[in-house]
């Protein structure tokens, strides 16, 4: 019969160069935002604290409600960058997975192109 040791001592010599980089990675951003802090100029003036808009001045208050349809239009985004996304693997190994991955991502392309036709159908893709 085969007998099974439980131990109890478990020594992570293997995560030591992780343990490392994380410390390195941390003390960088620490010493970075601290330098930061002591060469930056400390003057402040009504333009700087403006908030940014691609060079424009703000013309109205920035916690305006946005259309329900740019959301809409943003889920669509990406749900179809989510399929990009399994297209590139299934790609890869579509020689191992044969018919039954072709017809996998058929039914997965087929339910994606419903509520695409779906989403248009009912006006979501208009942008007015």
């Amino acid at each position: 019969m085969r007998e099974f040791f439980v131990t109890t001592e478990f020594v992570p010599t293997d995560y030591l160069p992780v343990l490392i980089f994380f410390l390195i990675a941390g003390g960088f951003g620490f010493v970075t935002m601290i330098a930061g802090r002591f060469v930056r100029p400390q003057v402040s003036y009504r333009e700087k604290l403006l908030p940014y808009e691609c060079g424009a001045p703000p013309i109205s208050d920035a916690r305006q409600p946005f259309p329900m349809r740019y959301y809409i239009i943003a889920m669509l985004f990406v749900l179809f960058d989510i399929e990009a996304v399994f297209m590139y693997p299934w790609a890869v190994v579509f020689n191992q997975i044969g018919l039954y991955g072709l017809v996998e991502m058929l039914l997965f392309i087929t339910i994606l192109v419903i509520g695409y036709v779906y989403a248009w159908g009912k006006g979501a893709l208009e942008w007015d």
